[in-house]
């Protein structure tokens, strides 16, 4: 291998990648990370991949927190920080604390965002960052007989021009900061800002960039296998499991919950401690978090349209060269995608079955029945059966056939019985294909 040639890991790496950089082109993502993740180490690397989901074509919305800032200028400033219930109580003298961190972080993240020498994987960048007064909000008041003063909560956002900033190309940039028709400032959550920002942009995705990793966190003893939990469950799990975590992992989850019910397909959680974590998060299918999705946006099974025909010959196509399967081309399943099912799992088709009417008969052919490799032993076969049956029996249909070379077992476990070629009807016996010589099953629908 010449020197300069490309690893066959990094080959495949950008290679596996390709889809998501095709599916996350012109989406609006809202990045929101706390003031802890400003003062690691490896700040440079999280901006710096950052600048890469830019230059991938993201929409970005950044959302920064402050906590550390604001308690460490509260604290040299000679006052004593006020905590009630997880919300900081910021009475005038604090306001101006919060004002001052707030506004050097922020400084501090543009000159960051403005890096563009060539030695860093910034180089030729050339980001342009846009903010201001889009954040309206107004006082949270007295809560169990504490007056938080100036700390407050979103009223609006003023989605109409940040669309327009990111139609520009611009990266906008939120602080934690609220603004009152009346000229008065409010200290806010970042958490809440961004999920109001998501919700309000119709944001295809919330990322939160968390102090602790939540891969430890009790969630994840309920997520899937991609780290993937449905907004219900997660919202039962923080009903269940809320002593168990701190109040800002809690808060974490709770906006998570809020953003999917507001329509944001999918909030991911990712600690801030591991480098490279956004990126595999978004770029991977395995990602390096949890990820809280609207309850049907992650993997579901319906019926097949067209777009789904290059996802369904990648599954089966494997299996027709096995012999598995009779080959069927582009031409021909364009022409029976109406009779088929798929199972889609973060867009990429790992199921498929198909229900084919056999002429004028009251029988039908179960086809094409397929599960990809790294998703198989999961019940999802057996759940497109299912769903053949159903549509069977709402279409009058009595009985199914399967045709099959490999698997007359798997079928015989699920009510089928051996039959022969003779029992096809007509229509169907006519196009057997006796060198192929595949096993015939059969199976009475009930009513």
């Amino acid at each position: 291998m010449a020197k300069d040639e490309p690893t066959p890991s990094f080959v495949s790496a950008l290679r596996a990648a390709a889809p998501y950089v095709h599916a996350h082109r012109g989406r609006v993502f809202v990045v929101c990370f706390g003031g802890e993740a400003a003062t690691a180490d490896d700040f440079d690397a999280l901006i710096y991949d950052i600048a890469l989901l830019h230059s991938l074509g993201v929409r970005l919305v950044l959302v920064h927190g402050a906590r550390p800032q604001i308690h460490d200028e509260i604290e040299r400033s000679g006052l004593t920080p006020r905590i009630s219930g997880n919300l900081r109580v910021t009475d005038r003298p604090t306001l101006d604390c919060v004002m001052r961190a707030v506004g050097a972080l922020r400084t501090a993240i543009e000159a960051r965002l403005s890096t563009s020498l060539a030695s860093t994987p910034m180089g030729g960048a050339r980001l342009r960052t846009a903010g201001g007064n889009w954040v309206t909000a107004r006082p949270v008041g007295v809560r169990n007989g504490v007056d938080f003063e100036h700390t407050g909560e979103v009223r609006r956002i003023h989605a109409g021009t940040m669309h327009q900033a990111l139609d520009a190309r611009q990266i906008v940039l939120l602080s934690p900061l609220g603004y009152s028709p009346t000229g008065e400032v409010f200290n806010l959550r970042a958490e809440d800002v961004a999920t109001a920002a998501a919700a309000a942009l119709g944001a295809d995705k919330l990322v939160f960039v968390t102090p602790s990793e939540p891969r430890h966190w009790p969630l994840a003893e309920h997520a899937g296998d991609a780290g993937q939990i449905p907004a219900s469950q997660a919202a039962q799990v923080l009903a269940d499991s809320g002593e168990d975590l701190g109040a800002l992992d809690a808060d974490y989850i709770r906006c998570a919950v809020e953003a999917c019910q507001a329509g944001v397909a999918r909030v991911h959680l990712i600690g801030h401690a591991e480098d490279g974590a956004l990126l595999r998060e978004l770029y991977t299918r395995d990602g390096a978090g949890l990820f809280v999705h609207a309850d049907d946006a992650y993997e579901t099974t319906r019926p097949a349209t067209i777009d789904d025909i290059g996802g369904i010959l990648a599954l089966i196509t494997p299996l027709e060269s096995a012999g598995a399967l009779v080959p069927r081309s582009r031409e021909q399943l364009e022409l029976e995608i109406d009779h088929f099912t798929v199972t889609t799992r973060d867009g990429l088709v790992i199921a498929c079955a198909a229900l084919l009417p056999l002429g004028d008969s009251s029988a039908a052919e179960l086809a094409c029945v397929a599960v990809h490799a790294e998703y198989r032993g999961a019940g999802r076969a057996e759940a497109l059966l299912r769903q053949a049956e159903r549509r069977a029996r709402r279409a009058g249909i009595t009985e199914l056939f399967a045709l099959t070379t490999h698997t007359p077992h798997w079928f015989i476990e699920h009510g089928f019985t051996r039959s022969s070629p003779d029992a096809l009807p007509v229509t169907r016996r006519e196009l057997y294909n006796y060198q192929r010589n595949s096993l015939v099953l059969n199976k009475r629908l009930s009513a």
